[in-house]
């Protein structure tokens, strides 16, 4: 009786699994292998493809443990990844913590731990390990993360401690990749305007220093600094439209409540009208053809005029959204003008260039902006169809750094073409899409906030990664999952989407 238990147990998993999504690992493994081929591999060379002294060969060794590390996980219990999360959060810590400490320096790094003759980055399992805690907290009972600072703040601890420590370790890229999480703090309830402060910090942080040193307007006022403070103004008035109506404060309902919230949305908005819009006008209009003066000053005290009347209004009307208004204002201008001591303070000097270079504002293609620049010619190179298997000049010729890792779409481009470029990120797409579709069938909270977490980690890999080589992102070095050269990162990919799969196949017990 037993084992006709453990025979239909392991059956019912068995067919539980998604098997699709192993399917495209499968895909990308042997595309990535085929691709760090073409960029390890030297004209004449009479060595095997499956040599483990070549990378290629190396390769076929790291693929080979991470697909044994797939299987074993498919045969572990799904319900010790909910049971011992913290467990492994609080071990994968204490390592990163003592990573630096013994790793050795590599290129300014200190984020390698040598074993043997191999040599592991602690950094690409922590990702997993943090999804893990993340979605052991956000399951637990009565959670809700929308109205609940405490349990913001403390998703918010889980994922900055591991991001503070990769920061200690010189790895300034794998600990950005911790602020995709954010991604599934939206799914589960984080408020929008949250999400929404992010990206207009960007945008502010890249107008600002792009057009900082052009000047408009007669000669007298910054171009960066007027566009960030123009769409400030934009971004208020914008927010007091979507969140102080009154039918989206009180509802429908008719009441004195109502009333008075409708009246404190008319003056705000007549206010905002006047002093934002029509005052950087006629200041605009005086500059230039009166007397020339800098229209950002007027700027910043019509900024500190809605400021203190949304604050003024937030009190009278007893509407705290008009408070938080307010402060996305003063935040907004804190960050911008504390922008240039970020880049010039906070960044190394050479993720300073690498900003500088993307944004325009360096030329050195001998420089910080080599890399890109071959990489961008190895892709154009390809044309359509590709060069074919091996036969590509650039990555032959070791024009592109670090073309076997962090730079190895360039590979994929130049061999492949535009049309394997195209498959490539159309098989990400497809893995992200199921990744998705997983996650919205997780019976419990627990497995649905993993999966997210797999999500956000992957699509910020895909698009910063492919996006540097192209030169439409920051060279911030993070590899691109399943094709980058290297047994870490394999087998950190490898465990985060296994252990996903593996809760996955035990939503059906779940249900029974």
């Amino acid at each position: 009786m037993e084992k006709q238990q453990g025979r239909t147990k392991g059956k019912s998993i068995v067919g539980s699994i998604d098997w699709l999504t192993i399917l495209i690992y499968a895909i990308l493994l042997a595309m990535g292998w085929m691709s760090i081929c073409g960029a390890s591999y030297d004209y004449g060379s009479s060595t095997s493809l499956l040599d483990p002294s070549t990378r290629s060969g190396m390769q076929v060794v790291w693929i080979a443990s991470s697909m044994l590390l797939g299987g074993l996980i498919l045969l572990l219990d799904d319900r010790l990844f909910d049971t011992f999360a913290y467990l492994i959060y609080a071990a994968l810590l204490a390592l990163l913590f003592v990573t630096p400490f013994l790793a050795h320096d590599i290129k300014g790094s200190h984020s390698w731990i040598k074993i043997g003759s191999f040599s592991l980055q602690s950094a690409e399992f922590a990702k997993f390990a943090t999804s893990l805690a993340v979605a052991k907290f956000m399951s637990s009972y009565g959670f809700q993360l929308q109205g609940s600072l405490k349990n913001f703040v403390v998703c918010f601890l889980l994922i900055a401690m591991p991001m503070a420590l990769i920061v200690m370790q010189r790895e300034t890229g794998s600990a950005l990749v911790y602020t995709s999480f954010f991604l599934m703090l939206y799914r589960e309830g984080m408020p929008g305007s949250i999400l929404f402060a992010g990206v207009s910090a960007v945008i502010y942080f890249v107008v600002g220093i792009r057009f900082a040193e052009d000047m408009v307007i007669g000669g007298t006022t910054s171009l960066g600094v007027f566009a960030v403070e123009a769409l400030i103004l934009v971004f208020l008035i914008g927010m007091v439209v979507v969140y102080t109506r009154p039918s989206v404060v009180y509802g429908s309902h008719s009441s004195g409540e109502t009333h008075s919230s409708s009246k404190a949305y008319r003056s705000t908005m007549l206010v905002m009208c006047l002093m934002g819009i029509c005052g950087m006008g006629i200041a605009v209009v005086v500059s230039k053809y009166i007397f020339p003066f800098d229209v950002t000053l007027v700027q910043g005290v019509l900024i500190g005029i809605i400021v203190l009347y949304l604050l003024y209004t937030a009190i009278a009307s007893h509407i705290i959204r008009y408070f938080y208004i307010a402060m996305f204002a003063i935040g907004s201008m804190a960050f911008f003008f504390s922008a240039h001591t970020i880049l010039y303070k906070v960044l190394e000097p050479h993720q300073q260039k690498r900003v500088l270079v993307l944004l325009g504002l360096q030329d050195d293609p001998k420089g910080t902006g080599y890399n890109v620049i071959q990489a961008q010619i190895a892709i154009g190179s390809g044309g359509l169809e590709g060069k074919g298997f091996l036969n590509g000049t650039q990555t032959k010729l070791k024009y592109v750094p670090e073309q076997e890792t962090d730079f190895i779409f360039c590979t994929v481009g130049e061999e492949q073409g535009f049309i394997g470029s195209a498959a490539v990120l159309g098989l990400f797409l497809l893995l992200l899409l199921r990744i998705i579709y997983v996650s919205e069938r997780q019976p419990y909270a627990f497995g649905r906030v993993y999966g997210y977490c797999v999500f956000s980690i992957f699509l910020f890999h895909i698009l910063i990664n492919v996006g540097m080589v192209l030169g439409l992102m920051p060279v911030i070095g993070i590899p691109l999952p399943f094709f980058s050269y290297g047994g870490s990162s394999l087998w950190g990919f490898t465990l985060l989407l296994f252990i996903f799969l593996r809760i996955d196949a035990g939503r059906n017990r779940m249900l029974r």
